[in-house]
């Protein structure tokens, strides 16, 4: 379990005024496509809306390169343990050569090919699509979003109100075991600015990201250096990773990275942002 469990709070009488207001949103779309990766908030909006719409809402996973497989099994199983209609739709973003040149914008482009096939959907079923982003976000500046908001994307969580720690509350009231999950990113966040996305680059991350889960370090991030990967984790589990030292160089070096490295700054979001100049950044989901 995540640590984070511990500082979930009951939801207040003004949380669960918002979530009234949430489903108030959803009852007046009528039919809702949620575009769902299995993070805290997609896995919120799917199941309350699942509540309010019944069979008129389908949460759609897009699979690619840059979608960790652990978390498309943890899609598939949530979906199944909720009861909501789940569809897996493959997006081929390495194709574009604007992507794959991984400028501050990639997530613009990534996001531009997901919201084609969504509304495509929507449109063969009259529904509209909604992102999960919450109040929180709205201090950043996200190319993802933007290509959403530009295909008619909605945002009811943000519009009712709600941040993160809220949501993690009323999930956590719901049952969710996506309550206290780690905050999430896709692989590509992991590769700095202007250094090619590429799938072995993509696949080398997952399989380090997903060594470490498996060796009990939930929270952490694998940055792609060329030969290096550089860890980021909690700065309380840094003793563990020393001890454990010889297990997890060896578990790395597996996946394809000639040296390992720790970053004693710990974990933190957006790291990769600090050797942008400034003037010259565009905050992304990392």
């Amino acid at each position: 379990m995540n640590p984070a469990s511990a500082s979930i709070q009951a939801p207040s009488p003004e949380t669960r005024a918002k979530r009234a207001r949430l489903e108030k949103l959803l009852r007046g779309y009528g039919r809702l496509i949620v575009a769902f990766s299995g993070g805290v908030d997609s896995a919120f909006l799917a199941v309350v809306a699942r509540r309010v719409l019944g069979n008129d809402m389908w949460a759609v996973t897009a699979d690619s390169e840059s979608l960790a497989p652990e978390e498309l099994v943890e899609a598939r199983e949530l979906a199944t343990r909720f009861g909501f209609t789940h569809e897996v739709v493959r997006t081929d973003e390495l194709k574009d050569p604007r992507y794959q040149a991984n400028t501050q914008d990639r997530c613009y482009f990534c996001k531009s090919v997901l919201m084609e096939r969504l509304m495509a959907l929507a449109r063969e079923r009259g529904a509209r699509v909604a992102l999960g982003a919450n109040v929180d976000d709205l201090g950043d500046h996200r190319p993802g979003e933007r290509a959403a908001r530009e295909h008619g994307a909605v945002f009811p969580l943000r519009e009712a109100g709600l941040t993160k720690a809220e949501i993690r509350a009323l999930s956590a009231e719901l049952g969710l075991p996506t309550a206290d999950k780690p905050a999430a990113a896709c692989l590509a966040s992991r590769i700095p600015f202007g250094d090619p996305v590429t799938a072995e680059k993509l696949r080398q991350v997952a399989q380090a990201e997903a060594f470490l889960h498996r060796s009990g370090f939930p929270e952490c991030r694998v940055r792609h250096h060329g030969p290096v990967a550089r860890l980021e984790l909690p700065t309380a589990r840094l003793p563990d990773v020393l001890a454990a030292r010889e297990e997890l160089l060896a578990g790395i070096k597996k996946c394809g990275f000639v040296f390992v490295a720790l970053d004693l700054q710990g974990l933190r979001s957006g790291s990769l942002h600090e050797a942008v100049k400034p003037g010259a950044t565009a905050k992304l989901e990392s």
